[in-house]
């Protein structure tokens, strides 16, 4: 298949600076621009977990959170899920602090 439309490309007209159609105006080569610090904005790095691990660790749990924890400990996971939902806003982040939470819970059962 990769062979039938490798030569179908081959035999394709040539492409020349025409005025209309998408490949319209003339011929150019693409810039390769070097990627912009704007990009790797929000990614993990071994010092943000740090510092968040110690937010987490020096602040505790928000209201919200800790609601969300005993709405678990019960087995009401469907109703944690819709309690983060109307508290968040968005239900992929709530989804998102509805695992936070059970790998909390988790690592508090195991240290225990």
């Amino acid at each position: 298949l990769d062979s039938l439309l490798q030569e179908n490309i081959l035999t394709m007209a040539p492409r020349y600076e025409i005025c209309v159609g998408l490949e319209k105006g003339h011929k150019t080569t693409k810039n390769t621009l070097k990627t912009k610090p704007s990009k790797s904005k929000g990614k993990l790095t071994k010092h943000n977990k740090f510092v968040r691990d110690l937010i987490r660790e020096v602040v505790g749990f928000a209201p919200y959170e800790r609601r969300a924890q005993e709405l678990l400990r019960i087995g009401k996971e469907k109703r944690c899920l819709k309690f983060l939902k109307k508290r968040i806003g968005s239900f992929d982040l709530a989804k998102k602090k509805r695992e936070e939470m059970q790998a909390i819970l988790q690592a508090m059962r195991k240290k225990q």
